[in-house]
């Protein structure tokens, strides 16, 4: 841009030139889909329950404005005051996860949410930046003072210091139990599937891969005669049995919208409860075509990637492994979405990343991608 001179000494001239730009304009790219995508369809979804067609998109225009803040404010932080607001993320978090045991507000059988007067905050969401950064920040520091090889060095695993795997896996267990039980399958798994991740990338020997696939097989063997609705979905997919009706009408709106989408005439959405989260995809295709709801992919794919170029170009272990999880996360998500409204496999209740509705996932990913951006800018630049 001719009117910013990088021969100019300021903070936010700075910001610009040591920002990493495509990937800013990727994310605000995404949430002006969002947008879009709340007019088209969460106008179904409101109209379906009694209220006037922009009644989901006002409700959303407060979170919009406050992703941003979070997006940019945070973008031009240092490393010091990102892991201070992680951690305050993360502490947030933990302490309202105990909130949803003891004073649970339901929402579709699911004990999840916290209800606030003016939205239903969702803390295993809201502590997602907490938890990557902060997990990040401990590996780097257990590679600090442990040497390379940390999960077979014994000093690792002692219980009288607070830099211990034995501290680090109870309070992880704990979160992850309560998550479990609330129940959340899905974002159980998420969790474990990004932790794993980020131990491999550190360095976890192959020879422990078995035990992490264990713990996730013994989840799902867990949900599946534990968790009714886990039963019936799997169940439903593998038999063709029981309640299909979400996800049928999901490949049905996918073939119905062809190339270039049925516009005005999309009307199989309309049978679709969740049409404006967990099936917005779907939503997509059938309102513009599988070309342009192929183009939202290649923008997922390309984000997914700008992370991975970032993660290996990074020289500080703790970016490393922060931008890593934040792939791990970003890509694990969509392919949750992706493969639920597609129909691959039993419907798992997961958001696709910055264009679902969803105020808490919105928050939470303006503010990870804020603090990762302002990590990558100074990992490269200072």
């Amino acid at each position: 841009m001719s009117w910013i001179s990088r021969s100019d000494d300021s903070k936010l001239t700075g910001w610009y030139f040591e920002i990493d730009r495509r990937l800013l304009g990727c994310v605000l790219l995404m949430m002006l889909l969002s947008v879009m995508f709340a007019l088209s369809a969460g106008s179904v979804a409101a109209e379906r329950i009694g209220q006037s067609w922009h009644f989901f998109l006002v409700k959303a225009i407060p979170f919009y404005f406050a992703g941003l803040i979070l997006l940019f404010g945070c973008s031009f932080l240092t490393k010091k005051q990102v892991l201070f607001i992680a951690g305050l993320n993360l502490l947030f978090g933990l302490c309202l996860l105990p909130v949803t045991v003891i004073h649970p507000y339901m929402i579709k059988n699911s004990a999840r949410f916290i209800h606030t007067g003016f939205a239903n905050i969702m803390p295993a969401d809201i502590m997602k930046p907490g938890f990557i950064i902060m997990t990040a920040y401990f590996l780097a520091k257990m590679k600090e003072r442990y040497g390379s090889n940390i999960f077979s060095n014994k000093d690792a695993w002692r219980y009288d210091t607070w830099l211990s795997w034995i501290w680090y896996l109870l309070l992880f267990a704990l979160v992850i139990y309560i998550i479990f039980n609330h129940p959340d399958f899905g974002t159980a798994v998420l969790y474990l599937g990004v932790f794993s991740a980020m131990i491999i990338i550190a360095g976890m020997p192959w020879v422990w891969l078995p035990v992490l696939i264990g713990i996730g097989g013994l989840m799902l063997t867990v949900a599946f005669f534990t968790l009714g609705h886990v039963h019936r979905r799997i169940i439903s997919f593998f038999t063709g049995t029981g309640d299909t009706y979400q996800v049928d009408n999901s490949v049905d709106a996918i073939r119905h919208g062809g190339l270039f989408g049925s516009g005005d005439d999309a009307f199989i959405k309309q049978d679709l409860p969740d049409v404006h989260t967990d099936f917005i995809f779907a939503a997509i295709a059938e309102d513009a075509g599988a070309i342009l709801a192929c183009g939202v992919l290649l923008l997922l794919f390309y984000v997914f990637r700008r992370l991975i170029k970032n993660a290996i170009n990074s020289r500080d272990l703790f970016v490393l492994y922060a931008v890593s999880g934040t792939a791990a996360l970003f890509g694990g998500q969509i392919c949750f979405n992706m493969i639920t409204t597609l129909n691959l496999f039993a419907p798992k209740g997961m958001t696709l990343p910055f264009i679902s509705y969803g105020g808490s996932s919105l928050l939470s990913y303006c503010l990870l991608f804020g603090l990762i951006l302002a990590l990558i800018r100074e990992d490269k630049w200072k």
